[in-house]
């Protein structure tokens, strides 16, 4: 009998999500949707729901560290994901991890929850600029992770670019700035600098939207392991996240998440 092919590997490194809408969950379904092994160093446990974040406990870093080495000592990755790491410490060490691994890192400077509860402590913002946001092969913050990041506060499309600017100042390679807070079409902007890509989709009418920041770096790191340039990366993950906006779904009495698995209920 013939071995099939072992998939190509993603790595996310984030918190855990009890109410299984964003974080590692949304991560590990998304990865599964998108057809690579997911595996994950949990960072921290949340206690959540579609309120809210009505609690947050951080892993030690050591415990981060040993998660990471044994998975890709062992197994290998050929794309990173991180997510959620809430104070300098563990930003230094993952960020330590990360340049020492040759796979590219898809870097969602994760600041607040969609409810808007902080998960990123104030002291930890110098970490995630000048240690994190050098070892990014993409980084994507969204307009208020930017302002958080920079000071540069985008309310249009030119603010997107100034908002861009800012951010490859910090020393990702490429800078996806996500325009889902502003009015019209979805909009977001990619760029290394030389390169400039806008990616467009209609707005659409779902509130329940939990998880879409968490869900499309993901797909970007799936996309980028299945060996696809950084701005078709970005694109394919752009369709899969819109299509999982589109079929979000009530769940709880708040916020409702995306769904990950939206390709399978369309028969794809």
């Amino acid at each position: 009998m013939d071995i099939p092919p072992r998939p190509r590997r993603v790595l996310t490194v984030a918190g855990s999500d009890s109410g299984g809408g964003a974080g590692i969950q949304a991560d590990l379904k998304t990865m599964l949707a998108l057809g690579v092994h997911g595996m994950s160093v949990l960072t921290a446990v949340t206690a959540q729901n579609s309120l809210g974040v009505q609690g947050v406990w951080e892993l030690p870093d050591e415990a981060v560290r040993t998660q990471y080495r044994s998975v890709v000592d062992d197994i290998g990755v050929q794309a990173v994901k991180t997510g959620m790491l809430s104070s300098a410490s563990l930003v230094t060490t993952v960020a330590e991890l990360l340049a020492a691994t040759e796979a590219p890192a898809v870097v969602d400077p994760v600041g607040v929850s969609k409810h808007g509860d902080p998960l990123l402590a104030e002291s930890a913002l110098d970490a995630v600029r000048h240690r994190l946001m050098p070892v990014a092969t993409v980084a994507t913050p969204n307009l208020d992770e930017v302002a958080q990041l920079t000071g540069v506060e985008a309310r249009d499309e030119a603010g997107m670019a100034r908002a861009a600017e800012a951010v490859l100042a910090l020393g990702p390679t490429w800078a996806l700035i996500k325009g889902g807070h502003l009015s019209g079409d979805a909009v977001d902007l990619l760029t290394d600098g030389t390169e400039t890509h806008w990616y467009r989709a209609p707005r659409l009418d779902n509130r329940h939207t939990h998880g879409t920041g968490c869900t499309l770096a993901s797909a970007i790191a799936s996309h980028l392991a299945l060996g696809h340039p950084v701005p078709q990366a970005v694109g394919l993950a752009k369709e899969y996240l819109t299509g999982a906006i589109g079929a979000g779904f009530a769940l709880g009495a708040g916020i409702g998440p995306v769904d990950h698995g939206w390709r399978i209920g369309a028969g794809e």
